[in-house]
């Protein structure tokens, strides 16, 4: 079984479906509301022990009802929680989801207790991390954290994947040599690279810029299409599945956390693990929230 270290946010995701996104200074009503788990680091970690594998948490929530319910997830699907903290004064995060009928999002982000991860939070996770098959981090907690535990697991031979969301224009250069895999969906690779992503050889220039910048593996996501991957000499492509979508939201979590669940230390298995990562990525979308439409490793079969 792999063991899997994910470093990163917990949200509590209010979902406001509407027809459309709104137009600057328009008002509109909604269709519906609702509440459910979330945060890119909680989804990829839900992710990761659904897909199978043996899974703990670095994160930080706050002390109140968001985050007696994220923990009840959590215990509901065995995640390895021991290093999940509370925080006294800031609150669990929050994430506002304007959803509308053609299953596109838009995402506003209240941080809160996220933000409070220190880097002897990581020190205090050294020996999960060091113990561990792959190290997961995203951008929902601070950059300082990722690097602190970037460098625990490269000092341990622990297989790093950063996935670069919400996107940034100034990654530490010492984040990047750390990372063994990079996966940026289009658009936070352009905002990397300044390339922008339209099709197969803008993903070749994105991916080769990302080497230059010390990164060996790339996997650039790009939604309904699926998935381009780049080793430096050797670069594919993998097809989505053909789904009716209903949600994004998770989708690109749920592509991380079961592609780590199976990807072989020497990445000689990177296509057959990004398939399986696709497909579980077109179960998801077919449901509406983050954490509940993330599948189950039975329901997932290539």
């Amino acid at each position: 079984m792999k063991k899997i270290v994910v470093l990163g946010s917990i949200n509590v995701d209010i979902i406001l479906n509407i027809a459309r996104l709104p137009l600057p200074g328009e008002t509109m009503a909604m269709s519906n509301r609702s509440t459910a788990g979330g945060g890119k680091g909680a989804n990829q970690a839900i992710a990761a022990v659904r897909a199978g594998a043996e899974t703990s948490f670095i994160a930080k929530i706050g002390q109140d009802r968001s985050a007696d319910f994220m923990l009840d997830t959590f215990k509901y699907d065995g995640l390895n929680i021991e290093h999940v903290t509370q925080d006294e004064n800031a609150g669990t995060g929050q994430a506002y989801i304007l959803l509308d009928d053609n299953g596109q999002n838009s995402i506003l982000i209240y941080g809160g207790a996220n933000q409070t991860i220190t880097t002897k939070d990581i020190e205090e996770a050294h020996d999960a991390i060091a113990d561990a098959d792959c190290l997961i981090t995203e951008f929902e907690t601070p950059l300082a954290t990722s690097v602190a535990a970037f460098k625990i697991a490269k000092e341990n031979n622990v297989l790093t994947i950063l996935n670069p969301a919400p996107a940034k224009t100034n990654i530490p250069d010492e984040l990047l040599k750390l990372t063994d895999i990079i996966v940026p969906n289009e658009t936070e690779a352009e905002a990397i690279t300044g390339i922008k992503v339209t099709d197969r050889p803008s993903m070749e220039k994105a991916a080769n810029k990302l080497h230059t910048l010390g990164v060996k593996n790339v996997i650039i996501t790009v939604g309904a299409n699926g998935s381009f991957y780049s080793q430096g000499e050797k670069n594919g492509f993998v097809n989505a599945y053909k789904v009716n979508t209903v949600d994004t939201t998770a989708a690109g979590d749920t592509f991380i956390g079961y592609l780590a669940s199976k990807l072989n230390s020497d990445l000689g298995n990177i296509e057959e693990a990004m398939m399986f990562a696709s497909k579980a990525s077109s179960i998801t979308v077919q449901t509406q929230g983050a954490q509940n439409s993330i599948p189950y490793l039975r329901d997932v079969e290539i």
